[in-house]
C-alpha cells in the first residue's frame, strides 16, 4: 500500500483512487482496499459513499477491526453517534485498542449528555497516549459538567502545561478559578486564552464579568 498512501500524502486524490480501484479489480477478496478506499472517501466528506465500501470489506472479513473503526467515524461524522458507537465497540472486541477509539467512544457518549459514561474513555485514551492533549481536554469537561469542579480544574492545568497554546483549556480553567472565587487566577486565565485567540467570545466575555466583579 505504499504508493497508495504515497499519494494521499501528497493530496493526489484522483490518482489514489485509481491506485485503488486498480487493486480491487486484481484482488476483489481483499478487504483491505476497499477499507482504504472508503477512508479516502471519508476524507473529502463522501461518507454516505464511504460506508457501502466498509461493508464490502466486512462482508469479506467480519473481523477487520479497521473498517469496523471507519465505519463508527463514518457514522459519527453523519451524526448518527448510537451506530457509531456500536462499531467503535465492535472494533474494540476485535482487538483495535488505539487510543483513538476510546476517544470516539467518549465523543460518542458527549453527543448523547453521557458524561458519566464518556469519563473512562477519556481517561483512557489520555492514559495510552501521554501526548493526547484532546482527550485530556475532553476528560477536564466531563469532570466539570459533572460539577467536579477540583478535579476539573486541576486537568486544565495539565493541558495549559502540555500546550500553552490551547485557548479553550484556558478558558476552562478562568471558569474554574472562578467557580472558587480566585478573581486574579481567573482573569489571568481569560486574558492567556483572548492572547492565544483574541477572538475568543466567551473569555472575552469571562474577562469582563471577573474585571467588574474586582472593582
Amino acid at each position: 500500500m505504499a504508493v497508495e498512501q504515497d499519494y494521499f500524502k501528497k493530496g493526489k486524490l484522483e490518482e489514489t483512487a485509481k491506485a485503488l480501484e486498480e487493486q480491487i479489480e486484481k484482488e476483489p477478496g481483499n478487504p483491505v482496499p476497499y477499507i482504504n478506499y472508503g477512508n479516502l472517501l471519508s476524507a473529502v466528506h463522501e461518507h454516505e459513499k464511504a460506508l457501502v465500501f466498509f461493508e464490502k470489506a466486512l462482508e469479506l472479513d467480519s473481523e477487520a477491526g479497521a473498517a469496523l473503526y471507519s465505519t463508527g467515524i463514518a457514522f459519527y461524522q453523519l451524526e448518527r453517534f448510537e451506530e457509531a458507537r456500536e462499531f467503535f465497540l465492535k472494533a474494540m472486541e476485535k482487538g483495535v485498542n488505539e487510543g483513538d477509539v476510546h476517544f470516539m467512544l467518549g465523543m460518542c457518549f458527549v453527543q448523547k449528555e453521557e458524561q458519566i459514561r464518556a469519563l473512562p474513555h477519556f481517561l483512557r485514551a489520555s492514559e495510552m497516549n501521554e501526548n493526547d492533549i484532546e482527550s485530556l481536554f475532553q476528560y477536564g469537561l466531563c469532570l466539570a459538567q459533572l460539577e467536579q469542579v477540583k478535579q476539573a480544574k486541576n486537568v486544565f492545568l495539565t493541558v495549559t502545561e502540555k500546550d500553552p497554546g490551547h485557548a479553550d483549556a484556558f478558558y476552562n480553567l478562568g471558569v474554574a478559578c472562578v467557580y472558587f472565587n480566585e478573581l486574579d487566577a481567573a482573569n489571568h486565565a481569560f486574558s492567556k486564552a483572548l492572547s492565544i485567540q483574541p477572538d475568543h467570545y466567551l473569555a472575552a466575555n469571562g474577562k469582563k464579568n471577573v474585571e467588574n466583579k474586582m472593582q
